[in-house]
């Protein structure tokens, strides 16, 4: 994981020294309204107001990026920082706002205007030497304890001319460092911790479930999926929690650098971007429904597993077969997901029979299905589940 982690409640104290580290002297700091609402932009406003010693300047605000990272929100973020002179980017938000200041120095290292130039198809690869760290000094504060966007070099962003959701890999692409503060997620609705967390659960349950897991990636994978699985009841619960919170934040970073360390057969995000992007179904939610439904419409996938995935989830039984373990496993998450009351199906978002050959076809041609295409019978299987 190249991103440098400072984790603490109060952390974002330290961004302006931070920046000044990395060589940065005019930042741009990129949010969203909704942010702005909750105070938490003004509150990092006044870090820097209060930096009189340092070097480190606040050039500017942008918090106009929109749900899904849209390329049009991106490009009129870039074309903001060239016009400030900005030569940093501070990221404060969720999944698309961390997502969209990845845009933003992919554009401005590439010399775009357009990003969507570069996101002409459903997926872009890029691999070192040809493509590198861009040299732009990246920190990301998420607010959400779920994308791990702010230490992942992946990034998606909605290209409406193309009406598709483009997945972006590059080297370098994950800010430099992640402040994990936890004080700014206290105020986070019970809904959205709950969509959020299990987001960082799914990835922690597919990197440990991967074809390509290694010792690396389920250390982190592994302890992600327990903390969650300890802590996500008790954030739902009590938001103020703040030793909750930050162990939530420590495990979706966790969880995101498993996930993205062993990245091959991943079926529950594969759906999940399909009926996310046909019912814009928020990505949480959508994972928080079908995990437990395709761990047991899966069940050939998820052969020999069962020990590793109930070790998970902590269920320790012994004398159990491994697949009355699997059982066991997608029985607690299920359990979780009544727990902290995220939808088990997709009826509020009008997901009907109707659209079953367009839901399959969705599946099938998502960038996820070129490592693992869904058999027939487990997509009806998944969609029967849903409905």
């Amino acid at each position: 994981m190249r991103t440098v982690v400072h984790c603490a409640p109060g952390a974002a104290i330290r961004i302006p020294a931070l920046f000044e580290g990395l060589g940065a002297k005019r930042v741009l700091l990129v949010s969203d309204k909704g942010l702005v609402q909750a105070g938490i932009v003004q509150q990092i406003q006044s870090v820097f107001e209060h930096n009189n010693l340092g070097k480190v300047k606040l050039a500017g605000v942008y918090t106009d990026i929109l749900p899904d990272a849209s390329c049009s929100s991106v490009n009129d973020a870039t074309e903001f920082a060239r016009s400030l002179a900005a030569d940093s980017i501070l990221a404060i938000g969720g999944g698309s706002v961390l997502d969209a200041s990845k845009g933003i120095k992919y554009a401005l290292h590439n010399g775009l205007t357009d990003i969507g130039d570069a996101l002409q198809t459903g997926i872009k690869i890029e691999a070192w030497p040809k493509q590198s760290a861009a040299g732009i000094p990246h920190i990301g504060v998420p607010t959400t304890a779920g994308t791990g966007a702010e230490a992942s070099a992946i990034a998606v962003f909605l290209n409406e001319e193309m009406n598709i959701k483009s997945n972006l890999v590059s080297p370098g692409l994950e800010p430099d460092m992640a402040v994990l503060d936890a004080n700014l997620t206290v105020g986070l609705p019970a809904s959205i911790t709950a969509a959020t967390g299990m987001d960082a659960l799914t990835h922690a349950i597919e990197a440990i479930a991967s074809p390509a897991s290694n010792c690396m990636t389920d250390a982190h994978a592994f302890m992600a999926a327990q903390l969650i699985m300890e802590n996500l009841p008790l954030v739902v619960e009590n938001g103020d929690d703040v030793i909750a919170r930050s162990n939530m934040l420590q495990a979706s970073t966790m969880a995101i650098d498993a996930f993205f360390g062993c990245l091959n057969a991943i079926p529950v995000h594969n759906c999940a971007h399909a009926f996310g992007a046909m019912f814009h179904i928020p990505h949480g939610d959508a994972n928080a429904a079908l995990l437990p439904i395709v761990l047991d419409a899966m069940k050939d996938f998820y052969v020999g597993q069962g020990a590793r995935l109930a070790k998970a989830v902590n269920c320790f039984s012994e004398g159990k077969s491994d697949d009355e373990l699997l059982a066991d496993a997608t029985f607690a998450i299920k359990k979780l997901t009544e727990t902290i009351n995220t939808p088990t199906n997709f009826q509020k978002w009008g997901v009907s029979s109707e659209h079953r050959e367009s839901i399959t076809t969705a599946i099938a041609s998502d960038p996820a299905a070129m490592f693992l295409p869904l058999p027939p019978q487990a997509v009806n299987n998944i969609i029967d589940r849903v409905l």
